[in-house]
């Protein structure tokens, strides 16, 4: 949960799980006289916190990613396991096609069982009652779905914070009338893309 506070000609907003904040300047000219800032360091400062972003932003990529194919998997194999169940006490074999490696299926007839092997990682598979395989499983469906809902809101507030800090370095360069190695017209780029609404948000 990410928090606001205002400081000087600033409003500053508090990090959100490590991710820090940035802190939008209306007057510029004025925030850095107030704080006795050198232009050429806030501009180096600001560059350095966009690469920064930048490399978390990749790493919460990375874990979405993961997340979002490792859902899928887990809801196949709670199908499977409720199948199983299903078929519990009718005497009836299950005929299945199952991944013996990427693009290669055998087909095998799985006759009622009361437990499924589970892999948890590290090369470790342990057998679990059908039951205790569900409670498992669920638990961990859950817990790949709120982790996901978290890393979603954490891309969010990172995008909103390299908003801010773009709309500074702009500004930073528009009073230097520098062209920053070319950061100055992929600023103006981004900024006309953003929608009016976002650049509003950061205004008020």
């Amino acid at each position: 949960m990410a928090s606001s506070s205002s400081t000087g000609s600033g409003t500053l907003v508090a990090e959100r799980r490590g991710i820090p904040g940035a802190q939008f300047v209306e007057d510029v000219q004025t925030y850095l006289s107030q704080l006795g800032l050198d232009v050429n360091s806030s501009l180096s400062f600001l560059q350095e916190r966009l690469q920064q972003y930048k490399l978390v932003e990749m790493k919460l990529l990375a874990q979405q990613r993961d997340l979002q194919a490792k859902i899928p998997d887990i809801e196949k194999c709670l199908d499977v396991v409720a199948t199983l169940q299903a078929k519990k006490g009718t005497g009836e074999a299950l005929t299945t096609d199952f991944e013996v490696s990427e693009g290669i299926y055998s087909r095998a007839k799985i006759e009622e069982t009361d437990s499924v092997c589970l892999w948890l990682g590290a090369n470790v598979m342990l057998e679990y009652s059908l039951e205790e395989a569900t409670d498992l499983l669920q638990k961990n469906l859950d817990n790949a779905k709120a982790s996901l809902e978290v890393l979603v809101a954490d891309l969010q507030f990172l995008r909103d914070q390299v908003t801010i800090t773009q709309v500074r370095l702009l500004s930073l360069a528009c009073i230097t009338g520098m062209f920053i190695n070319g950061e100055f017209d992929k600023l103006v780029l981004h900024l006309l893309k953003t929608s009016k609404k976002k650049l509003y948000s950061h205004l008020i």
